[in-house]
């Protein structure tokens, strides 16, 4: 790790925020939360939202730690220039600071006011961001984001089993369908940022393999999350409504991602194509997950007519 950046300006709360990469956190905010809503059984409102809660505090506080071992990098990479650390914002130390305490605190309150298996789960998630991720994974293997994708893939699994107490069949499948969006989401990225990575080194697939190579992992990923997002209705684990929904938005997906692999670009479209898969990957994950809430409501509401009948 490189020196440490300079602090030249003083920092306000807005700047410990950004720190938690807002904009990822409500991705992991909201499918920690739709985990929680589709797990079968019931939980104290008070609890529930404790447990989202934590799992956002234990997602910024990665994000935090992550941010503060990267600072030199952000540095030099355009995107991510202006972050806090490394637009001399904020101290190093006062990062590294936050990150842990917002770390503990999580799986502290999530063990204690919620379930310790899904504290442990919590714990195993910023472990594998922070450390597995950032300090080992990323600077060494184009593989990295394959591989480190299951640090963002626990948050409906934490959810879920705040309410079950236990990892079954369905949570594991909505840990995949997050593992396998990932790689695709994460090199449509990469490929229009890919000067970014190699003039600061790391070593991400389009850098080291070339964007061939990257277009047509993407695809072969999209291939495999669509039978993988139809998964939990196969397995009885939801109803036609998630079914369908799932099969609709990963279609969409994999066409999306053949013109990546192809590199075909519509008429009169001015986007390229891999910023356009990046975009829609954001509101896929999104929209699949709340389909699977929907099927859970709309599950238990027939239950209910059905009892009351």
């Amino acid at each position: 790790m490189r020196t440490a950046v300079a602090v030249t300006l003083p920092a306000d709360w807005r700047d410990f925020f950004a720190l938690t990469k807002p904009r990822v956190m409500s991705l992991v905010i909201f499918t920690g939360l739709c985990g929680l809503l589709a797990a079968p059984g019931t939980i104290n409102p008070v609890i529930g939202f404790t447990a989202v809660l934590c799992i956002a505090l234990g997602a910024g506080g990665a994000a935090a730690l992550n941010q503060w071992w990267e600072a030199d990098l952000d540095a030099g990479m355009k995107r991510t220039a202006s972050r806090p650390l490394p637009a001399g914002r904020l101290a190093r130390g006062d990062a590294l600071s936050f990150g842990i305490i917002l770390s503990v605190l999580s799986v502290m309150v999530m063990g204690l006011g919620v379930h310790w298996l899904a504290a442990g789960l919590l714990a195993l998630s910023i472990f594998y961001y922070a450390v597995i991720y950032t300090i080992w994974l990323k600077p060494r293997t184009p593989q990295n984001i394959v591989i480190g994708g299951g640090a963002g893939a626990f948050p409906p699994m934490i959810g879920w089993v705040a309410v079950t107490g236990e990892i079954t069949l369905m949570p594991v499948l909505l840990f995949a369908i997050i593992f396998f969006w990932t790689p695709p989401h994460f090199w449509a990225l990469a490929l229009f940022v890919k000067s970014d990575y190699a003039k600061v080194g790391i070593p991400m697939l389009p850098v080291v393999a070339g964007e061939r190579a990257t277009r047509h992992q993407i695809l072969l990923y999209a291939l495999v999350l669509l039978p993988v997002s139809i998964a939990p209705w196969l397995a009885g684990g939801a109803g036609a409504f998630y079914g369908g929904a799932a099969l609709v938005l990963s279609l969409a997906f994999l066409a999306l991602s053949l013109r990546v692999g192809l590199r075909v670009q519509a008429e009169g479209d001015a986007m390229r194509p891999e910023k356009r898969l990046f975009g829609f990957s954001i509101v896929y994950l999104f929209a699949l997950f709340a389909a699977l809430v929907a099927d859970r409501l709309a599950s238990a509401q027939g239950l209910v007519q059905g009892t009351v009948a």
